[in-house]
């Protein structure tokens, strides 16, 4: 019976043997190196696109500048195909882009520009931020009249002489001018002035274009010869001031002698003698002595508001632009005791104090001259 008994089969209680690999372990490894991929062709990409891009920024190159006009109203995109079509810039889409975002608070002016194309497309678009226009040089020199600088700009084409000379005479309302003038003459300070060439060479009218230079000077003066004044104390007014400065201004070639000028000026005024100066009546009977055309008699004689050996003190006003020098000068006048001077040939003067040394002097200077050099009756400084 023991035999007959059979004992039950042993269970395999051993746990069944898991795979080597987990089932989803392959997807996971083909998801990581997909976006590995993904991630080496961003930055494939971003490098490329960054390489482009400094490419686009960077200078076209060239040697010789480039003359843009930028219309008023133009927008970022016009501006920047203008450029790119002008050889300006490489890109008119990194322009576009580049002004879209990191630059959509910037402004650019309108104006003629010449621009370089050895500089890269930021410092092309800072000029044009700045406003650093195409600008023209203008060189008033002291002692012009008005008509002077009339025809100096007509010479240039800027604009008709008569148009300037016009301009001249509308006195603007400005607090500081003297009242009653007649025209601008003396006021319109004398310097080197710039100005973007759309406004005086353009297609402007010429009365715009006289008002600009005229605004631009009588700004100098402000800016320059009524800061002088102000300073100084002076029994003179700013009329006298200037009118006598432009008498001076005409009348002095050595800078060293513009101080004494003036002293022997403003002795005269205060002791009541005619002032005698040649420039007056040269500008009244629009003329210019030289040394062998000197003032005859008889234009000395000629009557006129601006004679000023006929009528003593000063003239109506102004007869040129003084500049600094001649103005400071009244303001600092050397002191002396003399009364007169006659010129040299040389630009230098002979200054003498009574009017027997003054006639001495002048006899001396006449035969220091070759016969016939001289015109009979010639007129002299006082």
């Amino acid at each position: 019976m023991a035999e007959d008994l059979q004992l039950p089969a042993q269970q395999d209680t051993r746990l069944p043997k898991r795979s080597a690999v987990p089932p989803h372990s392959s997807t996971r490894r083909w998801a990581r190196r997909c976006l590995q991929g993904i991630v080496l062709l961003l930055a494939v990409a971003v490098g490329l696109a960054y390489w482009q891009w400094q490419r686009w920024l960077q200078p076209v190159g060239g040697s010789e500048p480039i003359q843009v006009v930028i219309e008023q109203g133009s927008s970022s995109r016009s501006i920047g195909q203008k450029l790119y079509q002008a050889g300006v810039i490489r890109s008119d889409v990194a322009w576009r882009l580049w002004s879209r975002t990191l630059a959509r608070d910037w402004v650019f002016q309108a104006g003629t520009y010449l621009l370089d194309p050895s500089q890269d497309m930021l410092a092309v678009a800072q000029q044009l931020r700045q406003g650093n226009v195409l600008q023209t040089r203008l060189t008033i020199p002291e002692g012009w009249r008005i008509d002077q600088m009339a025809a100096a700009l007509a010479q240039r084409n800027w604009l008709g002489a008569d148009t300037f000379i016009a301009m001249a005479q509308v006195i603007p309302p400005l607090d500081w001018l003297p009242q009653d003038l007649k025209s601008l003459e003396g006021y319109l300070f004398p310097d080197t002035y710039l100005f973007p060439v759309e406004q005086v060479e353009g297609s402007l009218p010429d009365h715009e274009k006289a008002q600009t230079v005229v605004n631009a000077m009588l700004q100098r003066f402000v800016s320059v010869a009524l800061p002088l004044f102000q300073q100084h104390s002076t029994p003179l007014s700013l009329h006298e001031w200037v009118t006598l400065a432009s008498i001076v201004e005409r009348e002095a070639v050595v800078p060293e002698e513009r101080a004494l000028i003036a002293g022997v000026f403003l002795n005269r005024l205060r002791q009541g003698i005619p002032l005698g100066a040649d420039p007056t009546v040269e500008y009244a009977l629009n003329i210019r002595q030289t040394p062998d055309r000197r003032l005859t008699l008889a234009e000395v004689r000629t009557p006129s508001p601006y004679n000023t050996y006929l009528n003593p003190g000063l003239p109506p006003g102004p007869i040129a632009s003084p500049g600094l020098a001649s103005l400071a000068a009244v303001l600092e006048p050397e002191e002396t005791d003399f009364l007169y001077f006659v010129a040299r040939y040389d630009g230098t003067h002979v200054f003498s104090k009574t009017l027997a040394e003054h006639e001495a002097a002048q006899l001396q200077i006449i035969r220091e001259r070759q016969a016939g050099q001289t015109s009979p009756g010639a007129a002299t400084s006082p």
